[in-house]
């Protein structure tokens, strides 16, 4: 089974907060002693981040869950309950992060970008956090709210400045690791590469001083062949692997073996890039021909052997003249993030069965973080639902007396204002 996972879900669960405590005074000499009930601690959040050390997503194909620690509860004297941990989710560089829809929430490029995947509970209020002149000795506090979850796809885009790309058995894993020390699978047949490889090539200028040396990463993806934009053969799910290389080298095969004039390869491979992606049309790219010691077609272009190492230096140095010029023109890809606010304030939502749906993070939190079965609570929460505007809101909808009305799990029958 392949080690190489380029696509992935990801279920991200921010920890729960703890929830708050009813405590009171229980001191000698202090009649009546007040509230002293303290805050539970919030939970902890769920971020992705992009780690240089991680190759691919193979961590999460068997086990994709990934939840942060939740909070502590208060306790009494005023003590707060410990905020949870954090998880960090470590991914390789140029990681897209997508909804279950498959827009495109973040996108990070660089080793230390990060982002926001599930957020944590907020911890319930202690009792304390509730006394006032009209309410002396509260005898409710907060419960926990839940940390958010949701199902995300993770994609790889390999990160390279060259991408080597061919027909199938064009001579790419034998040129990646002659150069480098990638060792991918070789062999006399097609589609030997089931997997992209990276491998890092350093040059220097003979001197033997390090500080002169040269390095740049080339990817080795699986072979192509007509029609793979369109999903045919192996190489069409890793055509995304393309699209970040500063540079792409076609390697044409020149064996008497090959299906196809090598002109002709060349063709249908720029071809097979312009449908899945014209932006890879103008890209800068290297045409070679390769098995050069064993060449039988015609071809007037650059040629190398990885197998006697003919043609291979000179190969190196133009790839490296253009990686230098794209590195000093081209910006390197930005870490984006798509931020989409919550929208504040309550919303109203009437569904097909007639009730009524109120949408909102501060309404669903009125009723999730309160215990609805002590009556001096519910009706802190029902002051807290007038203050936001539910009722109001409900009677601009059409609501009607005897009305069902949800917010969250919690449900309760429409009274208009008398």
């Amino acid at each position: 089974m392949s080690d190489f996972v380029d696509e992935c879900q990801l279920h991200a669960k921010g920890g729960d907060g703890g929830a708050g405590c009813v405590s009171f005074r229980r001191e000698s000499h202090v009649p009546r002693g007040g509230p002293d009930g303290g805050d539970g601690g919030h939970g902890g959040d769920v971020w992705v981040v992009a780690d240089r050390n991680v190759a691919s997503l193979l961590a999460f194909r068997d086990f994709p869950f990934r939840r942060a620690t939740d909070g502590g509860h208060g306790q009494g004297r005023k003590r707060h309950g410990r905020n949870g941990a954090d998880e960090l989710v470590h991914v390789p560089e140029g990681t897209i992060v997508r909804d279950r829809d498959g827009a495109v929430l973040a996108d990070l490029v660089h080793a230390g970008d990060r982002w926001l995947a599930a957020q944590g509970g907020r911890g319930g209020r202690g009792n304390v956090r509730f006394a006032s002149n009209r309410m002396r000795a509260p005898h409710f506090a907060e419960q926990s709210e839940p940390g958010e979850e949701r199902w995300l796809g993770l994609e790889l885009k390999l990160m390279a400045d060259v991408a080597l790309v061919g027909f199938p058995n064009a001579g790419k894993s034998t040129f990646i690791s002659a150069v480098s020390a990638a060792r991918p699978k070789v062999a006399s047949y097609p589609f030997t590469t089931l997997t992209p490889s990276l491998g890092v090539v350093r040059l220097d200028d003979g001197s033997g001083i390090d500080a002169d040396s040269f390095e740049m990463v080339i990817a080795d993806v699986p072979g192509l062949i007509e029609g793979a934009a369109q999903g045919r053969g192996l190489g069409h799910q890793f055509l995304r692997h393309v699209e970040r290389a500063r540079v792409l080298m076609i390697m044409a095969d020149l064996a008497e073996v090959a299906d196809r004039d090598p002109h002709e390869q060349v063709d249908v491979l720029l071809g097979e890039l312009e449908l899945h992606d014209p932006a890879l049309a103008a890209r800068r790219r290297l045409v070679v021909g390769t098995k050069a010691d064993v060449a039988h077609l015609s071809w007037d272009g650059p040629r190398l052997s990885a197998v006697t190492g003919e043609g291979v230096a000179p190969v190196l140095g133009q790839l490296r003249d253009l990686v230098s010029e794209a590195r000093q023109i081209d910006e390197a890809p930005a870490q984006y993030v798509v931020h989409r606010p919550e929208p504040t304030g309550v919303t109203v939502l009437r569904l097909a069965d007639g009730v009524f749906e109120i949408e909102g993070r501060q309404a669903r939190r009125a009723v999730a973080l309160s215990d609805l079965t002590d009556p001096a609570a519910l009706a802190w929460a029902q002051r807290r639902l007038e203050k936001l505007g539910v009722s109001r809101a409900l009677a601009r909808n059409g609501a009607q007396s005897g009305d069902l009305v949800r917010i969250g799990d919690f449900e309760f029958t429409y009274e208009p204002d008398t």
